[in-house]
């Protein structure tokens, strides 16, 4: 097996790859899956949870995991051990993931701010499917300029800057500036 960030292969989500993740999400998947499965008192999602990143971090050979063969293999161990109720409650969450928005704009064209939205639109509803609550939007500034046509950050910039974030909480994101990136939630996602 290749070493990767803490031993744990590279997840393929949708058409990203997501690296150096926490697991946390893998322990909320069952949590919510045994309350859906009306077993709230569920005494084995720790074991459940130490087992997957046990397999990740020591048995798994793929380099590359699709995060559907994950929640099958979760879905089997939790059959295996009795628990087919909370295995058929599963739904698959996935670890937050950065999008670059310099890559959405480039996709889209220069001076293309509608094909953009589209872009993002669409791309947002199939992260959504693949289980993604969580995520981050990087290189603002480029797609900016991008979609600007223009190498010089001026107050046209920052008007599309704040329409960006304005259209991510319309469709539903709640948006939240942080840093150089936008950080965006789907669970709510129109």
């Amino acid at each position: 097996m290749i070493c990767i960030v803490g031993n744990l292969p590279v997840l393929q989500v949708g058409r990203y790859q997501v690296t150096g993740y926490s697991t946390q999400w893998i322990r909320k998947a069952i949590e919510q899956a045994a309350v859906r499965a009306q077993q709230e008192e569920f005494a084995f999602t720790e074991d459940v949870y130490e087992g997957v990143i046990h397999y990740l971090e020591h048995k798994c050979s793929l380099r590359l995991l699709k995060i559907e063969d994950l929640y099958k293999r979760l879905a089997h161990m939790l059959s295996k051990i009795g628990y087919g109720s909370i295995a058929n409650a599963l739904i698959p969450i996935a670890p937050p993931i950065t999008i670059s928005l310099e890559r959405a704009a480039r996709d889209a064209g220069d001076g293309y701010e509608l094909a953009f939205f589209k872009e993002l639109q669409d791309e947002l509803h199939l992260l959504k499917e693949t289980g993604a609550d969580d995520v981050y939007f990087s290189h603002v500034e480029e797609c900016i300029h991008i979609l600007k046509q223009t190498k010089i950050w001026d107050d046209s910039c920052k008007r599309l800057e704040a329409y960006i974030v304005d259209w991510l909480a319309k469709v539903g994101t709640r948006p939240q500036r942080q840093g150089y990136r936008i950080r965006a939630n789907l669970k709510q996602l129109i």
